[in-house]
């Protein structure tokens, strides 16, 4: 019996992802070095504008924040300062996703929040959260729609945020599929808004120089 499991993060689960379609934790510390070394430096003016992003955030936290008011007030300018915008990048919403395990016993569906794409290669697969959710259950959600690319010779990226706390993640899907991810960083915590940004931009570059 075929069992179809909706791209929602609380019906996906990275022990479903490891036995059913062989997903792998990457053991490797080099296996996703890019969210860490070779970063940019940012001008004035982006910290100037990351430092209103912050400051319009905490000022709305006051009330509770909404998914649609994370995208409108974090992850968009946070994808602009990174040329997402700009070629040879493209931006597609509510992308249509599934993915089925090699029997076919499962199938997951879903829709990912934001997918960057340089065609016809995925570049960052992003889920946003309400600000008061945790990370945690994004990241299966995540790689699920991770997996669901078909340019399996280049790995695959992933972003998670609730607009106060950021995670990248690293798939690769060459014979075993693998993944990696960051630390979590923090609005709230030193320049970490800054070092999202510059992760950002790495990855941009190293997308547009393949």
């Amino acid at each position: 019996m075929v069992q179809l499991i909706q791209g929602k993060d609380k019906d996906i689960t990275l022990a479903q992802l490891i036995d059913e379609f062989g997903l792998h934790l990457a053991d490797d510390e080099q296996f996703f070095s890019e969210w860490q070394q070779d970063l940019p430096d940012l001008s004035d003016l982006e910290k100037q504008s990351l430092n209103e992003v912050k400051a319009e955030y905490l000022h709305l936290s006051r009330y509770q924040i909404l998914e649609p008011v994370v995208k409108m007030v974090v992850l968009s300018p946070l994808l602009r300062l990174a040329g997402f915008y700009q070629p040879p990048f493209y931006i597609a919403s509510e992308e249509e996703v599934k993915i089925s395990s090699e029997d076919e016993g499962t199938i997951i569906r879903g829709r990912i929040d934001i997918l960057v794409f340089h065609p016809p290669f995925w570049v960052l697969v992003i889920e946003a959260k309400r600000a008061d959710y945790s990370l945690v259950p994004a990241i299966p959600q995540a790689l699920a729609y991770m997996l669901a690319d078909a340019t399996s010779a280049k790995p695959v990226f992933g972003f998670i945020t609730n607009g106060s706390e950021f995670q990248f993640i690293k798939l690769t899907k060459q014979s075993i599929p693998r993944y990696a991810l960051s630390y979590t960083l923090s609005l709230n915590r030193g320049d970490d808004l800054y070092t999202v940004v510059k992760v950002l931009k790495h990855l941009a570059r190293l997308i547009s120089n393949l």
